[in-house]
């Protein structure tokens, strides 16, 4: 080992770390031989982020180009940096980026930053930085919400998250614990992880035939504080676990997974919801979410805890109070099982039904690689600056779906599939 090289924290298992990496680009990415990788990923990731380079150059990568973020950098800019700053973002930057997706780039994005590292920032200028950047944005991230390209985002086990997630515990036992978390969402703790991939993958691709046979025309979500039904678009597809890429690569997005999904009808939702998990977005916990929905728009919002913030986030644009997704997954997830609040919506979401206000995803919907965004938006798709997913499942809910004619079937029957 040079000088210069940092090993991975002595408390994460290197096999487990290095199965990881494998499966990030392997089932992840599913990457092809001379595509380019654009890498982001929290400094405290290095050591994932050099071994997904090895898998990946070993698989016949082009070029991959990493971009790390640091915890102190951002928490300099909020303490220290000039009002007008937060309403600026790195434009030529995303249009670099999306320029790279257009000659089909793949994306890999590695989480584990603290989640509540803005907490004690001004909230205004955390959502007008948010604001900005996701204007910025659009370019790069239209094309991964048309899935042009193979992405993928997993997580790594920072010490100030892992912190976050066992309060109670040493840094270096926090650690150990959330990387046994991660691996075991992520079958890293498995010998064989590729081959229990393609096995839950084929499960899941089962789940959405299931629902895409039926074609039903809503989903009826009744539990304690819920009774809301989701019109879902028209020509609407579920989607679940690996799914081709428009540029005809099949991909797992999210690594973990449990959930299958698809758009709802931006003007089709009715109802009352309650949040069973809180949220954490940008550095506020929203915690106790009830909304209500009148003609797919959200007309009235509660939280318990940051319902300041929520309501920032609803005004966004006109798209922040309307669907862009609905998912299910099973109470008995291994991700719910393991009873963790992980402040991560790549894992929280993983643990419970859930909807997300805002951006639609063009590929849930019958040939959705060719439709155009009026097409999308004449069928129900949203369109917005954001896309949050919060929680809203538990084993107390119940879910039918229904027909056009009325027809009802048992879809979800206390938290699991019936």
């Amino acid at each position: 080992m040079n000088s210069h090289a940092r090993p991975s924290s002595p408390v994460i298992d290197p096999t487990k770390l290095d199965r990881l990496a494998e499966i990030a680009v392997k089932v992840g990415l599913a990457l092809q031989p001379g595509q380019d990788i654009y890498l982001t990923a929290p400094v405290a990731a290095l050591p994932l982020v050099r071994r997904i380079a090895v898998h990946a150059y070993q698989a016949g990568a082009g070029l991959l180009t990493p971009i790390l973020s640091d915890e102190q950098v951002t928490l300099a800019r909020f303490q220290n940096g000039s009002d007008a700053s937060f309403d600026r973002a790195p434009g030529w930057f995303y249009e670099g980026v999306g320029k790279a997706f257009a000659d089909n780039t793949a994306r890999l994005s590695i989480v584990g930053d603290n989640p509540m590292l803005l907490s004690g920032e001004d909230p205004a200028k955390v959502a007008r930085a948010n604001k900005a950047n996701s204007i910025a944005y659009q370019p790069a991230l239209e094309k991964i919400a048309a899935f042009d390209i193979n992405w993928t985002i997993l997580s790594y086990p920072s010490p100030s998250w892992a912190k976050l997630v066992f309060p109670g515990e040493a840094e270096d036992v926090a650690v150990a614990k959330l990387a046994d978390a991660i691996f075991a969402a992520s079958r890293a703790d498995l010998d064989d992880p590729i081959g229990a991939w393609s096995a839950h993958n084929a499960a899941l691709r089962a789940r959405t035939s299931w629902l895409n046979d039926h074609r039903f025309h809503a989903l009826h979500f009744t539990g304690p504080g819920t009774d809301l039904t989701v019109g879902l678009a028209d020509g609407h597809e579920w989607q679940g676990g690996a799914s081709q890429a428009k540029n005809g690569v099949v991909c797992n997005a999210n690594i973990p997974t449990e959930e299958v999904f698809t758009t709802p009808h931006a003007g089709r939702v009715e109802g009352h919801v309650s949040s069973t998990k809180p949220l954490s977005y940008q550095g506020t916990l929203i915690d106790d979410i009830r909304v209500r929905f009148e003609g797919g728009r959200i007309v009235e919002a509660h939280a318990a805890k940051g319902e300041a913030v929520l309501n920032k986030v609803l005004d966004t644009d006109e798209g922040a109070r309307r669907l862009g997704e609905v998912a299910l997954v099973p109470h008995s997830s291994p991700i719910s099982a393991s009873g963790l609040l992980f402040y991560n919506t790549l894992f929280d979401e993983n643990a419970a039904c859930h909807i997300a206000l805002g951006q639609c995803y063009s590929k849930c919907f019958v040939d959705g690689a060719t439709l155009s965004p009026e097409q999308i938006a004449a069928q129900g798709g949203n369109k917005s600056l954001i896309h949050i997913d919060w929680m809203i499942g538990s084993g107390a809910v119940d879910i039918d779906g229904v027909h056009a004619d009325g027809r009802r079937v048992p879809v979800f029957r206390k938290g699991e599939w019936a």
